[in-house]
């Protein structure tokens, strides 16, 4: 009879420990139901116990008993803190896992093991829920914890899988060089518990690291940070909830986990300046590329024209530069552009440095005046662009009149205006034109008459009332929008009050994706958004702090995070829901929405 129940006697004595002993929490296994095997693996050993100290720094290996058989599903997140040069070595023998290192451990160090979404058992698949193991190699257990959430600065949404680093080199470039003195990985809800830390002073940051090495690489990662030099003060005990493994389905536990600090990953404006793209996209026409926003140009020429017949145009950030030749002489197989501009030397300073760049056709591409007049198409002699009018944003955005190539010549006198009332009488209208201030080959045409539902409204080009720097005219055109007359679409209209400083007003979509409504005030209004379908919406609020109209993101070394985003919560949620045939009216209070 004894010997029927050793193997359950021999597991307890060396489970059963493990739940007195100074540990991270350990996993709790799911209920059994039908006959499909549900149930997690599931640990019913291991050596050396959790809370080990004067573990050897050599040599060391951690082995895990399970109650079956067990795969590893994805090593990387098989995860030691701090991390070493050389990710832990795990490998299954039985019902064992293995666990060594290929490199000595650091005297003296706590270090956990986390084992979160990394195995699963061999049969059904079923996810190990996770586990974090301690131990020392010296003769304490560091006792400290603290924990956070890391979210997207554009949609404040969870990033799962972010890396958050702990220094106590207190450097602003340690994130830079070397790897951290605590890690973590972030779970579903973009959660983290940095656990058994020592008592003493920290800065924190979190990445969103591609080459999984544990350092920020500025070219390739996110980033965010915490402003301030922070120092933990919640002790390690492994009933907290911060500490327990959580089936990630379960929101009501999942939220309610203690968050000290909130990271804001962005993407870092590159600091090098250098040159990194030049291309030529037509006979005169062509766009250069810096490395940095904001490039300092002293001055740039084609060679073979004068400096009055290049057109140039700068994208907002200043990094991407369009460039133009208004010249009918014929153009060359190869362009010769030069620029001189500031660029980053081995130093980090900005140098004036003279660049020849050689711009010739994309293959497959011919220079104009070498295609066979036999094979030119209509829409190789005519100025091209398109006139377009969305009915949603019509009455927002009005009509977009976009060129493909700078105008030499331009009538917009001869636009026609007209419209159709619903008995299909015909009125003439008129319309106010305005030059897009980031495209100049871009205009917006409205109506100076406010649009009416069940109306048809036309604008008409007539021919040759445009011509580009090629010495092509315009074609005729006539665009016909008429408003939404979907009884079913709804209006929400937003009371802004409080308004202090200058914001970005968009409306997203439920996923926070797409921007499908933008408005820009400093003032308090109301800002109408017609035309919606039922469904859940999102109403974010940008900080625009410094005043240019587009969000900012941060900087790492000047501790400048990016522009602040909210979300407009209603009735507790961060969404709206808007159901069909509706009329909607919110009260936003801006002032008391930055201050919460």
């Amino acid at each position: 009879m004894i010997k029927r129940f050793l193997p359950l006697i021999i597991s307890a004595i060396v489970f059963v420990p493990m739940l007195f002993v100074h540990s991270c929490a350990n996993t709790t296994q799911a209920p059994t139901g039908g006959d499909k095997d549900t149930i997690p693996p599931f640990i019913i050993g291991i050596n050396p116990l959790p809370g080990a100290v004067n573990v050897p720094v050599n040599g060391a290996k951690i082995v895990f008993r399970f109650d079956e058989y067990v795969t590893i599903k994805n090593q990387k997140n098989i995860f030691l803190s701090p991390p070493l040069e050389k990710a832990p070595k795990a490998r299954i023998r039985d019902k064992f896992l293995i666990v060594s290192f290929e490199e000595p451990l650091d005297s003296n160090t706590t270090y956990t093991l986390n084992m979160t979404d990394a195995l699963a058992d061999n049969n059904e698949g079923n996810m190990f829920p996770g586990y974090t193991y301690v131990f020392s190699t010296g003769p304490n257990i560091d006792s400290l914890l603290l924990t956070g959430k890391v979210q997207d600065c554009n949609t404040l949404q969870p990033v799962k899988g972010a890396t958050v680093l702990l220094y106590k080199d207190l450097g602003d470039s340690a994130v830079f060089l070397h790897r951290p003195s605590a890690a973590v990985k972030t779970d579903d809800w973009g959660y983290f518990c940095l656990p058994y830390l020592a008592d003493t002073t920290y800065r924190l940051y979190a990445i969103k690291d591609e080459a999984n090495n544990n350092i920020y690489d500025p070219d390739t990662d996110l980033v965010g940070f915490v402003d301030s030099i922070i120092r933990p003060v919640v002790r390690v005990v492994d009933t907290l909830p911060e500490m327990l493994k959580y089936d990630m389905t379960d929101t009501l536990m999942c939220e309610a986990r203690r968050v000290d600090y909130k990271l804001r990953l962005f993407r870092e404006k590159p600091s090098k300046q250098f040159l990194v793209n030049r291309v030529r996209t037509s006979d005169r026409a062509a766009y250069i590329t810096f490395q940095a926003p904001y490039v300092w140009i002293d001055s740039l020429w084609f060679r073979g024209y004068k400096s009055d017949q290049v057109i140039s145009q700068f994208n907002i950030l200043q990094d991407s530069l369009e460039l133009w030749i208004n010249s009918r002489k014929p153009a060359p197989d190869t362009l010769h552009l030069f620029v001189n501009y500031r660029k980053t030397d081995s130093l980090g300073r900005l140098q004036p440095a003279l660049e020849h760049l050689r711009l010739t056709m994309p293959e497959g591409k011919r220079v104009f005046q070498r295609i066979p007049r036999r094979s030119l198409k209509h829409e190789d002699t005519i100025c091209t662009y398109k006139l377009e009018a969305k009915p949603e944003t019509v009455e927002q955005n009005g009509f977009e009149l976009e060129f493909a190539l700078p105008l030499i010549y331009e009538n917009f006198d001869s636009l026609r205006f007209r419209y159709l009332n619903p008995k299909q009488k015909e009125f003439k209208g008129a319309v106010t034109v305005q030059r897009d201030t980031a495209n100049l080959r871009k205009y917006i045409i409205r109506p100076t008459e406010k649009m009416l539902p069940g109306y048809e409204y036309f604008l008409k080009m007539p021919n040759r009332s445009f011509r580009d720097i090629n010495g092509f005219w315009s074609d005729s055109t006539e665009v016909k929008v008429t408003l939404p007359s979907d009884e079913k679409l709804s209006v929400m209209r937003a009371n802004l009050t409080g308004v202090d400083r200058k914001i970005i007003v968009d409306l997203l979509d439920e996923k926070r994706k797409g921007i499908l409504r933008q408005y820009i005030v400093d003032k308090d209004c109301t800002l109408d958004f017609p035309y919606l379908k039922e469904g859940k919406y999102s109403l974010r609020v940008t900080d625009d702090g410094n005043r240019n109209s587009i969000v900012d993101t941060g900087s790492l070394l000047e501790h400048r995070q990016p522009e602040s985003v909210l979300f407009v919560e209603f009735n507790g949620q961060d969404f709206i829901e808007i159901p069909a045939s509706a009329e909607v009216e919110q009260e936003i209070d801006i002032k008391a929405l930055f201050t919460e």
